[in-house]
């Protein structure tokens, strides 16, 4: 497994009375409990390359190189990996993966077992690791709904949501002890098994092929889809700021946290394993009584709040040399992240909707993988200038300081009906078209009285959003010249197929929009809808 997964499955709600269900229907409990064990391997073996690197440098920069390895990589390939979730086999995809990161857990016991393990060596290493979490991350996500039936998803997000952090709770602990008791090669060798059962469970799993309607996306395809989506989504911008902005400061406990345990606060690689397990622990307090506090907050004073709270126990950590006081600070830590995270992603995915999902969560892994790194990065170049103390009370009044100021922004709602509405009527075509056939330009017709023609523009300016968002690449607003009150709104799509696709997209808060437009059209017929497709020339002969 991959820890990884964690920044997605985290977004869930809390579990529930219902959360349990899922694993009635033995394909997913078997998964998810292999995916449990799968990420205690995982945290083992990050506590054991954090440690070791201790161990060979003690250079702040060489340690926060740990954390930026593993978390770079979600940033370069989130977004291919979106789209390879969505075109190819998730099952042998996932099974690839889990046979690479198992290949790369192996060397690192092979390295440890010699007594051959640099700090380039970890970061490398460390690095693979986080490719095959990138390219795992978008994968699993998609998958929970193929395991169990739509009336059991939201208890299966939970509880994977659930497993994360018991995994967190369990294998820094179980790590930093059995490291202390074994070494590293026997955390790294558990690691290897995990993976194998990760596998062997994915084996069982008889998962039946996509079917194939003809409008299945191809890679550059389904690429310019995702990307086009996410310029053109003022919500989503506004979350990945938010998200951007906290885990760039929030980075520096991360980056910093093996140095507190070992050098500050003078503890054993137990300790550090603690400390983890406590932030694991208090994760899953904060998942309990999370509902409670959003209903009482709502999720813009939430977020305010754990942002002071993360700054809070950043600064305490910074300023305490006793184990106890540590201890209580990951544990309120563990409360704060996972209320963060799962605010974020909860309302990154309510603005989302089904077909864009996968690219639109790996956006976010992107931002939030890239804020991870260049700030764990950053953070630890500052301690080596000016200690490692300084440096985690720069980054608690930075978070302070982010959080005030981001609280004028709010985050969006994400109440908006996003299922298909599936309203538009079949173009009409003359012949059938080749799905590759294109550009394609869509012209919509009305005709619009001049005193309506400010109120009926600016609804046309809130429908724009949703063009962009699903396919076009150009949108415009022209008016007949003799005739002022003729309006033809256009918008080109990059082949005929992608305007299929777009058919599909529109959803019920979109054609909410729509409908607002079409009210100021004057005339017992709708509006005219023409579809216009580029004809080749014939190619000029040269002499």
């Amino acid at each position: 497994m991959t820890r990884a997964q964690n920044t997605v499955t985290e977004g869930a709600a809390s579990p529930s009375p219902g959360t349990f269900a899922p694993l009635h229907h033995s394909l997913f409990a078997v998964i998810w409990m292999a995916t449990v064990l799968g990420n205690i391997g995982t945290f083992m073996r990050d506590v054991a390359s954090s440690w070791l690197v201790t161990e060979i440098s003690a250079s702040p920069a060489s340690v926060a190189l740990i954390q930026t390895a593993g978390t770079l990589p979600i940033f370069l390939l989130a977004i291919p990996a979106g789209v390879l979730s969505d075109i190819l086999d998730r099952r042998r995809f996932l099974v690839l993966i889990q046979i690479g990161l198992g290949t790369v857990s192996s060397l690192l016991a092979f390295l440890a077992l010699t007594g051959s393990v640099t700090v380039e060596g970890l970061v490398l290493l460390t690095f693979l690791g986080g490719v095959g979490a990138a390219l795992a991350t978008p994968a699993w996500q998609a998958i929970t709904p193929e395991l169990v039936p739509r009336s059991d998803l939201k208890g299966a997000v939970a509880l994977n949501s659930l497993g994360i952090n018991i995994a967190r709770s369990i294998g820094p602990a179980l790590g930093g002890f059995l490291l202390a008791a074994l070494g590293a090669a026997a955390v790294y060798g558990l690691d290897v098994l995990s993976y194998v059962v990760v596998t062997v469970a994915l084996l069982w799993w008889r998962r039946e092929p996509d079917a194939d309607d003809g409008l299945r996306e191809r890679f550059g395809g389904a690429l310019r889809a995702g990307l086009r989506y996410a310029r053109a989504s003022r919500d989503l911008h506004r979350i990945i700021w938010r998200a951007v902005l906290f885990f760039a400061f929030a980075s520096a406990v991360w980056a910093l946290l093996p140095i507190v345990a070992r050098q500050e606060i003078g503890g054993g690689p137990g300790f550090y394993g603690l400390m983890l397990g406590s932030v694991g622990a208090g994760a899953i307090s904060g998942a309990v009584v999370l509902p409670r506090l959003r209903t009482r907050l709502g999720q813009d004073r939430l977020v305010l709040l754990m942002s002071l709270v993360t700054a809070g126990a950043t600064t305490l950590l910074a300023l305490t040399n006793s184990e106890i006081v540590a201890i209580a600070a990951t544990f309120v830590l563990g409360i704060a992240w996972i209320a963060m995270l799962t605010t974020l992603n909860s309302t990154m995915q309510a603005i989302l909707p089904n077909w864009i999902r996968g690219r639109g969560l790996a956006i976010y892994l992107t931002a939030f993988n890239g804020a991870m790194a260049a700030g764990s990065l950053g953070w630890g170049f500052l301690a080596q200038e000016i200690g490692t103390d300084a440096t985690l009370i720069l980054s608690g009044i930075g978070l302070v300081l982010v959080a005030l100021v981001a609280h004028r922004a709010p985050l969006p709602g994400g109440e908006g009906d996003l299922t298909p509405s599936l309203h538009w009527p079949e173009p009409a075509m003359a012949e059938p078209v080749a799905h590759d056939r294109g550009p394609v330009m869509v012209m919509v017709t009305y005709r619009v009285p001049q005193a309506d023609r400010p109120t009926f523009l600016a609804a046309l300016e809130r429908l724009s959003e949703e063009r962009w968002r699903d396919g076009a690449y150009a949108w415009g607003i022209s008016e007949n010249a003799a005739d002022p009150e003729h309006v033809v709104e256009w918008f080109f799509v990059e082949s005929w197929a992608e305007h299929l696709r777009q058919h599909k997209r529109v959803s019920k808060a979109d054609a909410d929009i729509q409908a607002e437009a079409r009210r100021y059209h004057q005339g017992t017929e709708p509006p005219t809808v023409q579809h216009f497709l580029a004809v080749e020339r014939p190619r000029r002969k040269r002499h």
